[in-house]
């Protein structure tokens, strides 16, 4: 049984989804304030978090920042609108997906057991890259020896692309195999789960050796 927090400050909605995720076979927490969604965070860490952008006090933004700064637990904010200003927010914040309000509990399950699939996948040994070694057995990745903690859409994303060196992937593409989103998704999605990877695994991420930008195409791995 996976293990929700939900933060919503809305009572009506919150109560619907609380009831509507537990059918779905998740254990459901819930809070009504950012404040009260991170003491609960420091009690029991849960699978996953939902939490809606805008909150009373600590808003979603901030909560998602203080859940990645803190962890890898990953992250799906709920926008009650598809504004861009709230979703590029939420994504360069951390998040690993979004759902548009009002949110479709079918739409939000199904969100959520595919970020929990990210971190999971058929084992195929490890791949050495220069500096960057990426152990798909053990799901662990280090640079120059150290371990680099990877959220599961960030781990996704680098096994992805790192299994076909050379190879490129159109955002497109990505977004089916790493977020399976089968409909022509956003892009923005890919780009800002790209820039946090290349903070994470580049010794510079502005001239990044391994997840390079093909312009008007996508991304291949390097080095080539």
């Amino acid at each position: 049984m996976v293990s929700i927090l939900l933060i919503e400050d809305d009572p009506l909605l919150r109560r619907g989804l609380h009831l509507a995720l537990g059918r779905h076979g998740h254990q459901v927490r819930t809070a009504d304030t950012g404040e009260e969604g991170l003491r609960e965070l420091r009690t029991a860490a849960p699978d996953l978090v939902v939490v809606d952008v805008m909150l009373p006090g600590i808003d979603g933004i901030e909560v998602c920042r203080r859940v990645r700064s803190a962890g890898e637990v990953p992250v799906i904010m709920l926008t009650a609108r598809g504004d861009d200003l709230d979703i590029v927010a939420g994504l360069e914040a951390g998040a690993d997906d979004y759902v548009v309000k009002p949110a479709r509990p079918t739409v939000l399950d199904a969100r959520i057991r595919a970020v929990l699939r990210r971190g999971s996948g058929p084992p195929d040994g490890v791949r050495v890259h220069g500096d960057l070694r990426v152990d798909t057995a053990a799901l662990t990745v280090t640079r120059c020896g150290v371990p680099v903690p990877l959220t599961a859409t960030e781990l996704r994303l680098l096994l992805t692309i790192s299994r076909a060196p050379g190879r490129v992937w159109s955002r497109q593409q990505l977004l089916e195999d790493v977020w399976e989103h089968d409909y022509l998704g956003d892009s923005r999605l890919v780009d800002n789960c790209v820039q946090r990877l290349r903070a994470k695994v580049e010794a510079d991420p502005a001239a990044p050796r391994y997840v390079q930008t093909v312009r008007g195409f996508g991304y291949r791995f390097g080095p080539l």
